[in-house]
């Protein structure tokens, strides 16, 4: 049987993405990501929802212009369910299914926060064992995550409030940063010294996660820094930038480790937006060294993108996994 051809859909949030997988190989990935929400400081769903409804035939387009593929070769149609913005999943399940029904080949719902873990199998050669887990860091999610095949996931810790890639931004906006502000908090922290402020890690109870203090005691802080030089930001902003990305790594990495030790397990997996962070994924490399087996995504599979819900939608191919068209968009969908 010949590779089987799947194309893949994203648009959970504020990226139009569609992709095209043949086997194991990614022939396509294109992305359209939404400019508009800067200036917002967020993003807006109703104006997210209306430039997917702009991109998602362009997007595809190209995609299946890039991949040369022609759509009679499609063999399955896999699409981001949920979790993520309803105005947003509706264009992009509404066009997958359309897709589905015309050509009359399979339809394939994918969890979205599934997808950024499975984002790991894009080299089969090289994917993690089960049982494995995973630390699954976004803007909206931060999660341990259980994973012994591709249908049984199970959450063992998660946030209580802000989530990682959300306290990043929010404390990015409060040092006068442009949103989203992770990656320019990773970049001021480069020339930064991570141990000249000292904020205090997070602590919760099991495995589990809590950001919105650490968030406020930057607030008062600040605040109080402010008053005495107005300028106090502008002047120490690299080393704000590395004492703040040095407590929000040491607590996912310290929480990860403690369900890795608890459960005997050494295959580990980073997965989300935020594992493009470089000291996140400098010190997750590191634990190479004492025998833990390490699985971390390429850059451009990090953030949203189609072609992690189409590599979910090839492993649901093979195990005959498809919904059918009653498949609804579910913007609370849980793994």
């Amino acid at each position: 049987m010949k590779d089987p051809i799947i194309v893949g859909i994203e648009s959970s949030c504020d990226d139009t993405s569609v992709a095209v997988l043949q086997g194991n190989k990614i022939l396509s990935n294109v992305i359209n990501s939404q400019k508009i929400h800067q200036k917002y400081g967020g993003v807006v769903p109703e104006l997210a929802s209306r430039a997917h409804l702009r991109n998602i035939i362009p997007v595809f387009t190209v995609a299946l212009q890039e991949a040369n593929i022609s759509l009679k070769n499609v063999n399955a149609i896999a699409f981001t369910q949920g979790p993520g913005l309803m105005g947003s999943l509706l264009v992009g399940s509404s066009f997958a299914k359309s897709l589905s029904q015309a050509l009359s080949i399979p339809l394939i719902g994918v969890n979205h926060m599934q997808a950024h873990i499975f984002a790991n199998f894009y080299d089969e050669k090289n994917s993690p064992d089960f049982p494995f887990l995973c630390l699954t860091v976004s803007g909206g999610h931060t999660q341990i995550v259980k994973i012994e095949s591709i249908d049984s996931l199970k959450v063992i810790g998660e946030t209580k409030d802000d989530a990682a890639g959300e306290a990043f931004d929010k404390i990015g906006k409060m040092l006068g940063l442009p949103y989203p502000a992770g990656p320019w908090i990773d970049q001021h922290s480069k020339t930064g010294n991570k141990n000249r402020f000292d904020f205090t890690k997070p602590k919760m109870d099991a495995y589990n996660f809590s950001f919105s203090g650490l968030k406020t005691a930057v607030k008062y802080f600040l605040e109080k820094k402010c008053d005495e030089n107005p300028n106090f930001i502008q002047e120490n902003l690299n080393d704000l930038c590395a004492s703040i990305q040095k407590i929000i790594v040491e607590t996912l990495l310290e929480n990860f480790l403690k369900a890795s030790k608890n459960l005997n397990i050494k295959n580990l997996v980073l997965a989300g937006g935020v594992s493009a962070n470089s000291l996140l994924r400098n010190k997750f490399l590191s634990l190479e060294k004492e025998n833990y087996s390490i699985h971390i995504p390429p850059i451009e599979l990090t953030t949203d993108n189609a072609a992690m819900i189409a590599i979910v939608g090839r492993l649901k191919y093979e195990n005959a996994l498809f919904s059918d068209l009653s498949v609804t968009a579910n913007p609370r969908l849980k793994l």
